[in-house]
């Protein structure tokens, strides 16, 4: 079986080889069902991570269409799936609350150029360098960082001002608006994380985060129930893509903005090559990182020229789309068409999506996105404890930048002292 390991094929898109060993009708049918499969997964995610990430939840289905659709068509993975993804809520969020959209689609921009960039240099392979303790540390500090964000939405709290960033103060203002809490919200948004957690023990073939988000947006608008929703709080959804457009650019903005694109840029080639080696694991292939890494670049241009929020590989859609019988990259392209098919023909029906609803979502997000048992494994050595702690406790209390700068440092260091300890009996 061809692996994609050669040298000759690094910059060579999946897809390429695919059609040229020959693409036939029955590996069509796998990736129309595969495509389909994702998009009904793919769909409220998109949505809950844009409102999550502090825009409006259309920028979410942007990134996935457009976005999703470059990563499938020019990438190295046959079956990697591309759109926003959990880990970028908090970075998204903080870029929104200092820059503005304008400067949030900037540094998208700017990201996935330095993306296009380093795989271009063929430097996909340094990313891979870096620890898997520092890896499991900022993935925990982010799922807890999720899961803080989601608390005003899921209990349908009103805070009295602007809802901090950093979490401590986020929680501190939380607990003074609990006595706004919305009864009803509270029940809807964990109405959806059981749901889901249920659905994919008994049910796993079912699509449990649509099931459970469509349940709940029927409940609250037949139910007349006193919640927010998409609609009332960011109106009707477009009936498709926008023109593309550059955005607001400025050498102020540019300059304030490059710090932020290059922290895109680490966290967008981890999270890709980490979802593409999820795929090598299911299928017995291997992905070409280089040749990843520039589709991610491209991607996230393009996702910026038409609005839309950053692109990775996401694990969860691309293991989605391998064990819906996906043959080819074809599977996420389609996924992408099925997906503005609904902006298309049923985009009034996300108005009536409760807010809180997409927060349960997330909920479960936050949960399978903490590699809990990793973690543990990781604390019964004082080396790796030393450097999953570090990075786990800045990444939650200061940001992600840090927490990866402390973890990379520790471990370096902690590397450096064992190899200068002399081995017993030397």
């Amino acid at each position: 079986m061809p692996n994609g390991a050669a040298s000759a094929h690094l910059f060579k898109p999946k897809l390429v080889t695919v059609l040229a060993e020959g693409y036939r009708l029955s590996a069509l049918r796998r990736d129309v069902m595969a495509g389909l499969t994702v998009a009904i997964v793919a769909l409220p995610l998109s949505m809950a991570i844009a409102v999550a990430s502090g825009v409006s939840p259309d920028r979410g289905l942007y990134a996935a269409i457009v976005g999703g659709f470059v990563v499938s068509a020019l990438g190295g993975s046959r079956f990697q799936i591309g759109g926003p993804a959990g880990a970028f809520i908090v970075l998204v969020s903080t870029t929104v609350a200092r820059f503005g959209v304008d400067g949030t689609l900037l540094a998208v921009l700017l990201s996935g150029l330095l993306l296009t960039l380093v795989g271009a240099l063929r430097l996909g392979s340094l990313i891979r360098h870096i620890p898997h303790a520092v890896t499991v540390g900022f993935t925990a500090g982010i799922a807890c960082t999720i899961l803080a964000s989601q608390l005003k939405e899921l209990g349908g709290l009103r805070l009295a001002g602007a809802e901090p960033g950093p979490v401590i103060p986020k929680l501190v203002a939380i607990a003074h608006a609990l006595p706004t809490l919305n009864p009803t919200a509270l029940a809807l948004g964990c109405g959806v994380a059981a749901a889901v957690f249920a659905l994919r023990r008994w049910k796993p073939s079912f699509p449990g985060m649509l099931m459970s988000v469509a349940a709940a947006s029927a409940l609250a608008w037949l139910g007349g129930l006193d919640v927010a929703t998409i609609g009332s709080s960011f109106g009707s959804l477009p009936h498709g893509l926008p023109m593309p457009q550059l955005p607001q650019v400025t050498p102020q903005l540019l300059r304030d903005v490059l710090p932020t694109a290059l922290v895109f840029t680490l966290l967008g080639g981890i999270e890709s090559l980490l979802s593409a080696k999820v795929a090598d694991s299911m299928t017995d292939r291997i992905h070409r990182s280089n040749m990843e890494l520039i589709a991610q670049g491209i991607a996230n241009v393009a996702s910026a020229l038409f609005g839309g929020i950053s692109v990775t590989g996401t694990i969860a859609r691309t293991a989605t789309n391998v064990r819906a019988g996906a043959a080819s990259p074809v599977s996420g392209m389609l996924h992408s068409a099925f997906l503005l098919l609904f902006m298309l023909v049923a985009a009034p029906l996300a108005g009536f999506v409760p807010l809180a609803a997409l927060a349960g979502v997330l909920v479960v997000v936050s949960w399978n996105m903490a590699e809990k048992s990793e973690f543990a494994g990781l604390l019964k050595s004082w080396r790796t404890a030393a450097v999953l702690l570090a990075t786990f406790g800045l990444t939650l209390v200061e940001d992600l930048t840090a927490g990866i700068i402390a973890g990379c440092v520790l471990a370096t260091l902690l590397a450096m002292m064992h190899r200068g300890v002399p081995e017993e009996g030397a």
